[in-house]
């Protein structure tokens, strides 16, 4: 579904991503680790079309999109939930699941997702009309996640999405990644808690100073000793 050919991203001077290559199946669930400065947040943001390589190649169904900016790349069935949310404050949790769904002209398809969105996220519903600043770190990550699949993506891409929350709301937040891989999402997550990022992914990359430095199914990462002395406390 998707392939990274050999990436290399740069901020002016600094290499961020240097050839890192990766691919994602139709379905699965992936997921890249590494510690703070690795560079997986520019690869995603990179693949969803906010930033620009300096060469490399990123193939979403058979076509290029790395030069593709970013509504187009949206347009295409890939959506970002970045880290730290950004929801919009001052917008009601409806008015920040319409933002979601700018792109999507056929109005009774965003009927539909609007009724999925509140199924898969119940207390949305019930805060429709309240002001998204004033929702708990849990359920803004809700809200960011429900926006998200407002656009009716094929892909999506999370960025951290258990910082910062209780961890109540992590295990409920892990719990509907998978629901929504289930329901025919594939997932591309990036994730500080590496144990639990694994235990629901069927592969993962660690990703390290800009670079690859292993992969395999998320069973073997987690039972590999090198990963478990740098990211889960082993």
């Amino acid at each position: 579904m998707l392939e990274v050919k050999d990436l290399v991203v740069n901020y002016g001077v600094i290499n961020a991503v240097k050839k890192v290559s990766f691919n994602i199946n139709e379905g699965e669930i992936v997921s890249l680790i590494g510690a703070n400065g690795a560079g997986k947040t520019t690869i995603l943001k990179t693949i969803s079309g906010l930033l620009k390589p300096k060469s490399g190649e990123i193939v979403y169904l058979g076509n290029q999109i790395q030069r593709q900016a970013a509504p187009k790349v949206v347009a295409s069935g890939i959506s970002q939930v970045p880290e730290g949310r950004h929801i919009f404050p001052g917008l009601s949790v409806m008015e920040n699941l319409q933002m979601g769904a700018f792109l999507n002209k056929d109005k009774q398809q965003v009927q539909e997702n609007y009724r999925t969105v509140f199924e898969r996220f119940p207390v949305l519903a019930e805060r429709k009309n309240q002001d998204a600043a004033t929702l708990s770190g849990g359920e803004q990550q809700m809200l960011a996640m429900g926006r998200a699949l407002m656009a009716n993506p094929k892909l999506i891409l999370l960025d951290e999405p258990s910082m910062g929350l209780a961890p109540i709301f992590i295990n409920e937040i892990f719990s509907i990644i998978k629901k929504i891989n289930e329901n025919g999402t594939t997932v591309l997550l990036i994730e500080q808690n590496a144990k639990k990022a694994l235990s629901i992914s069927d592969r993962g990359y660690v990703i390290a100073s800009g670079e690859v430095k292993l992969s395999g199914t998320g069973a073997e990462l987690l039972a590999n000793l090198d990963v478990q002395k740098a990211y889960l406390g082993g």
